[in-house]
């Protein structure tokens, strides 16, 4: 069976080009923005993963992740960011919460497949 993946992204080319990339080997769930993809949560669904955007409009990947990183149900989620942003590792460092990788876009694909195998491992592992 394929582990889900929950990718949360306000820029369509990325979002297809994710479910290009992913669809073979994951069964892959798009949401356009944060507050899609914590009631597709709330509606009893849970990813193996999530890779969420850090800069999106109206629930940004900030506060996306850090209400699924203080919530009982889903706080052990691996979750990989992605942004364009420069200082991304500085925002990241000073993020309240745990982050298990963040990736720099333009990301190469391999990059991020490597850090969703690795990451879907170590889940598995703790939650046999």
């Amino acid at each position: 069976m394929k582990s889900t993946l929950l990718i949360v992204d306000d820029d369509l080319s990325i979002l297809k080009l994710l479910n290009f990339i992913l669809a073979k080997d994951y069964d892959v769930v798009v949401k356009s923005n944060g507050i899609d993809a914590f009631g597709w949560l709330e509606d009893g669904n849970m990813p193996e993963l999530i890779i969420s955007d850090l800069q999106m409009p109206y629930f940004d990947g900030q506060s996306f992740v850090k209400n699924v990183k203080i919530s009982g149900f889903y706080r052990d989620i691996p979750v990989i960011l992605l942004s364009a942003a420069h200082d991304l590792d500085e925002q990241v460092s000073k993020m309240p919460f745990k982050v298990e990788a963040y990736i720099h876009k333009p990301f190469k694909p391999n990059d991020l497949k490597s850090a969703i195998n690795q990451l879907l491992q170590v889940y598995e592992s703790t939650n046999i």
